[in-house]
């Protein structure tokens, strides 16, 4: 009986774990470097070096304990990015007080959910973002807002709630003249006045590195979102490590074009600038390439981080090459597979020549994987890399639990220092995503060669089965992504009465491009499998996806169920 080498990788790491809180590490590194800039606000037109945004957090974290915020409570933020975010993230955790970040594209009923679901305490908010008018929409749903002293709001839906905090000053005089229950920013950091430096202190010596600090929740690409609970030693482990692959150090400037509320800006991004010393730059309060490209140029970003459409999006701007981006070194392209050919313009268009692409997911703090810069172009282009240190990977036959050979598809599993501490509120959950001995597992396939590096290949979810053939998208979408005309693709599995499922591509093009669907499959003959070739085409001219960029394969196949006239496998 031949045994084959299994899917198995430990990386162990010359380097031990980070063994400190948040604020004890921050601490450490704003007392190295406290003339260096910590963070520039390009919108805001302002910047603040390690020991202003140190002297700010304090007052901050002064603040919530003058409001009555003590370690266990929970904060959540609902805001774009800006630097009160930033210091919202770093007080919170000064204190021992779990931040919970609420996506800024929530509407009332998602808004309600977050707020139950965490048992929100004090709410951190914005007037309003796009067309949502975040004031009307809490005033409307904690009607007590409108006539409440600030420190003795108590609403009936919302038991645990007694706090809403807004801030963005020149919008707030006019917006909240009705209103006497919001508590603003002013009032936050005046209520500092009565909490001494030693209070302050002593509330971070009580903290301890397991401490849940975080919650996360889940992108909301396949359903209802988790709340993903993270702690201290979770994501200030997994932001530094990421940045020692990087080869980040207090030299680097990085672009954050990604949303703070995700795990992508707050730990990979925030976290992994403040573990080091660089600086996090905030090119605007939501994603614009153009602004993106300024930013670069202006602040000399040796980093840029974001998903693949994000990177299109910056590639696609009509002022692309009339910006120097000489600057640029390195950076993340993670949230979602990343078609080869991205890969490539991005090192070449945009000088960006150690572009790393990184995997993981949210429940794992969230990076598990990345490629290196001294991987060869081929991994770094097929492979999201291996796994960081300190970390096991495995991959499973998802059926029966055992771990598959080298080089066979399963599920990829992970295990560490870097997988939560579960789902807040939810044990069953937890127990279905994390098993008896410590693995998480992930709902992803992939494959592992011989030396650790693993290539995603699709869903769990997502596999077509047609005709007894296992199909995976990433594999159609990488080669149609090939083509000049195509500017991104997604393919997914429609009910079909002869073979189970058949193929469907929603297929978007450059602009001023034209394609027919014989024309695509034409493309596909003889370069893919026949069973391979989409039976069914749609060009569009936009995905339903997150605010992070991830496209939401849900929502595409429900929209064709409907307009095909079919409800269900």
């Amino acid at each position: 009986m031949e045994n084959k080498p299994k899917s198995y990788y430990h990386r162990g790491g010359e380097e031990p774990l980070i063994g400190l809180t948040i604020p004890e590490h921050f601490s450490a590194i704003a007392g190295q470097f406290p003339h260096q800039q910590a963070v520039v606000s390009v919108p805001q037109d302002t910047a603040l070096t390690y020991r202003e945004l140190a002297a700010k957090t304090d007052l901050l974290a002064r603040g919530l304990l003058g409001l009555g915020f003590n370690k266990g409570d929970r904060i959540g933020v609902w805001s774009t990015n800006n630097i009160e975010w930033l210091l919202i993230q770093m007080a919170t955790a000064r204190i021992g007080v779990v931040l919970v970040n609420i996506n800024p594209a929530y509407r009332p009923k998602e808004l309600a959910y977050a707020l139950k679901k965490s048992e929100v305490q004090g709410l951190f908010l914005i007037p309003s973002f796009h067309d949502s008018d975040y004031i009307a929409i809490l005033v409307e749903d904690v009607p007590e807002l409108k006539d409440a002293f600030p420190s003795e709001l108590s609403s009936k839906e919302y038991p645990h709630l007694r706090r809403v905090v807004v801030f963005e000053p020149s919008a707030i005089e006019h917006t909240l003249r009705p209103y006497s229950g919001f508590t603003t920013w002013q009032e936050v950091l005046a209520a500092a006045e009565f909490i001494p430096q030693e209070q302050l202190d002593t509330a971070t010596s009580r903290l301890d590195r397991d401490d849940p600090i975080n919650i996360q929740y889940t992108s909301g690409t396949t359903g209802f979102p988790k709340a993903v609970v993270l702690t201290h030693h979770n994501i200030l482990n997994n932001a530094y490590f990421t940045a020692r692959a990087m080869h980040f150090t207090e030299q680097d400037r990085l672009c954050i074009s990604v949303p703070f509320y995700h795990c992508f800006g707050m730990v990979l991004s925030n976290l992994l600038c403040f573990s080091v010393g660089a600086c996090a730059v905030i090119p605007s309060e939501h994603f614009a390439a153009g602004d993106i490209l300024k930013a670069v140029q202006k602040e000399k970003c040796t980093a840029i981080h974001g998903v693949p459409t994000m990177f299109i999006g910056e590639l696609e701007h009509p002022d692309f090459n009339k910006f120097d981006l000489n600057s640029l070194r390195t950076g993340i392209m993670a949230g979602a597979p990343c078609p080869p050919a991205l890969m490539k313009r991005v090192i070449e268009d945009m000088h960006c020549r150690e572009i790393l692409i990184g995997y993981g997911q949210t429940e794992a703090s969230p990076l598990t994987h990345l490629t290196l810069p001294e991987d060869s172009l081929q991994r770094r282009i097929e492979t999201v890399g291996h796994n960081l240190p300190h970390q096991e990977v495995k991959i499973i036959n998802h059926e029966t639990g055992a771990t598959v050979a080298l080089g066979e598809v399963g599920e990829v599993c992970f295990r560490g220092y870097h997988v939560m501490r579960g789902y807040y509120g939810d044990n069953e959950a937890t127990r279905n995503t994390i098993d008896q001995s410590g693995w998480l597992h992930s709902g992803d396939l992939g494959i592992m060669d011989k030396d650790g590096y693993v290539k995603i290949t699709g869903r769990l979810k997502d596999m077509i089965i047609r005709g007894g053939e296992n199909i995976y998208p990433r594999e159609i979408e990488d080669f149609l992504f090939t083509h000049p005309k195509i500017s991104e693709v997604a393919v997914f599995g429609i009910p079909d009465e002869y073979y189970g499922e058949e193929i469907m591509a929603w297929i978007q093009l450059h602009e001023g491009e034209h394609l027919s669907e014989d024309e695509v499959r034409a493309y596909c003959k003889d370069q893919i499998a026949h069973f391979k070739i989409p039976k069914h085409i749609w060009f569009v001219d936009q995905f339903p996806m997150t605010v992070t960029g991830k496209l939401q394969k849900f929502r595409m196949r429900e929209m064709t169920l409907e307009k095909l006239g079919t409800t269900s496998f």
